[in-house]
């Protein structure tokens, strides 16, 4: 018996052995391996849903991956094929962090959830990129569409495209691009299904999103009815966060908007790098792609801030755009009445991260610097060189305001006044390190227009050299141009002739912004 006992306790401390075993080995495993590569730096994994739509490339991109993964962080992105239901179905239920989705498609889908998400920024606008598609022998206009009955209409229930449908049909009074009839709406898993139902005549009508749009189009017997090259605010993408997400990790938010927006501007700035990485996203030629680049406006950072949420302007393109939604949905019969919480838009949006990226900037080439004071440091940030395009596509923030540089007659040297001038001014060039300056020089409007030029431009380049040699700054960072007496000043109401032409040799300090 006692045999037996002792036989029974063996068994079962080798079975709670081999369950413990099973159990956390693989985790005691995992760990190791984890803690002895250089996985040990990955901080955590940000869900992103997304769908092949071009719009969408820089979230799925390379480059912002690699960004994201050199901070700690893994971007899982996933494509759905548009399924929105499911997207803001995951969203709720905390299986996605991010999801990127049309203005139109969140007020629709995601009602049920009580719209688990904010929208932080805006990625793009569509100029083109959303189309109604058509057979061209059947149907060579919106107008040739009234009167018939047995229209099939393929689209994605709840989508974007959809949405141009709703809005087309109530606009150009054409409810035949809404049929009732079950037979003759067809609905597809997402854009490409659709124009593959037109191009296989299932479908007379077929509304699709890029890249889509481009690939229907290649077929001679396919006409495009209206695209949203047309229409304003209308078919407007945004980011998406989990509001606990959100709220449990404002940095890592801030952080992916960061390196979005930067890498936005970098794919801007290497149009070689943008259009491989298209190629390979999309499996388009050149040619298709430059045409499908031509049909999205992507929103940069300053956009997002000024036209879009309002932050230092009256521009809230973003909750027009919302009110104007509702209002086709609720023509299209969506709604019955405005289904928001309280009725307010502003319950969708957060412009908070924004504003908090303004205030501590994102980086050089970037508007917005904090209130702090400035550092020594703030006068030598380093920024990309920039090609004679590249500095006119600038956006002029406005002129610091400089005292007179003394300069002798004919000469561009500074003396010790002119120094001290310079160095009042690079006061409060500290205060702003994310802007770009141009240094312009000017003369009196008397003498040679030539020489004049030269000599402007001369003094101007003294002005850079010292910033550069005395404070370090950044030479890519100045531009200088010398006008010699081309921009006058305009002379003051009763200002003597003297006077005005005193005030004529100068040196301006313009401070200028990226707009990307």
């Amino acid at each position: 018996m006692k045999n037996l006992v002792i036989a029974l306790f063996l068994l079962v401390v080798i079975v709670a052995g081999a369950f413990i075993v099973k159990s956390y080995l693989p985790k005691w495993q995992d760990r190791t391996q984890k803690v002895t590569s250089d996985a040990k730096e990955t901080r955590g994994t940000i869900r992103i849903a997304n769908d092949n739509f071009m719009g969408y490339f820089f979230i799925r991109s390379p480059e912002l991956k690699k960004a994201m993964r050199r901070a700690g962080w893994i971007l899982d992105v996933e494509d759905d094929g548009a399924d929105y239901a499911q997207r803001m179905q995951k969203l709720a239920d905390e299986q996605l962090d991010f999801a990127v989705c049309t203005v139109d498609a969140y007020v629709l889908n995601g009602e049920m959830h009580n719209y688990p998400g904010i929208i932080v920024m805006v990625i793009d606008e569509s100029k083109g990129a959303d189309a109604i598609l058509a057979l061209r022998d059947k149907i060579a206009n919106l107008d040739a569409l009234k009167g018939i009955g047995d229209i099939r209409v393929a689209y994605t229930p709840n989508s974007p495209s959809h949405h141009l449908l709703k809005a087309t049909s109530d606009h150009f009074n054409v409810p035949e691009l809404l049929p009732q009839q079950s037979n003759l709406r067809i609905e597809t898993d997402g854009s490409q299904q659709a124009v593959k139902a037109l191009l296989n005549e299932e479908a007379d009508v077929a509304v699709a999103w890029e890249p889509d749009v481009t690939k229907g189009l290649k077929d001679s017997k396919v006409v495009k009815l209206i695209g949203t090259e047309v229409t304003e605010k209308l078919i407007v993408d945004v980011l998406l966060v989990n509001r606990r997400f959100a709220s449990d990790n404002p940095e890592v938010v801030k952080l992916f908007m960061t390196n979005y927006f930067k890498v936005l501007k970098k794919y801007n700035q290497d149009q070689a790098l943008l259009m491989k990485d298209l190629r390979q996203d999309s499996g388009l030629s050149e040619k298709k792609i430059a045409a499908v680049v031509q049909s999205i406006r992507w929103i940069n950072f300053m956009e997002n801030c000024e036209e879009w949420f309002g932050i230092g302007t009256y521009n809230e393109g973003l909750v027009d755009t919302i009110e104007s939604t509702m209002t086709v949905l609720k023509n299209a019969g969506d709604f019955k009445s405005n289904p928001l919480p309280d009725e307010d838009p502003y319950r969708l949006t957060y412009r908070e991260f924004l504003e908090q990226l303004i205030e501590q900037g994102i980086g050089p080439g970037f508007a917005g610097a904090g209130a702090t004071v400035p550092s020594q440091d703030a006068i030598e940030a380093r920024f990309p060189a920039l090609d004679e395009t590249g500095w006119a596509q600038l956006k002029v923030v406005g002129g610091l305001k400089v005292g007179k540089i003394p300069f002798l007659r004919g000469a561009s040297n500074l003396n010790v006044k002119a120094k001290e001038i310079v160095d009042s001014a690079v006061d409060k060039l500290k205060h702003y390190p994310a802007l770009r300056v141009v240094i312009e020089g000017h003369t009196g409007t008397r003498g040679d227009p030539g020489i004049n030029r030269v000599l402007s431009q001369d003094r101007a380049d003294a002005v850079k050299q010292y910033l550069m040699v005395v404070y370090n700054v950044d030479p890519n960072r100045l531009r200088t141009v010398g006008f010699g007496g081309d921009k006058p000043l305009p002379r003051k109401p009763g200002e003597s002739l003297k006077g005005w032409r005193y005030r004529l040799p100068r040196v301006e300090l313009v401070l200028v912004r990226e707009t990307f």
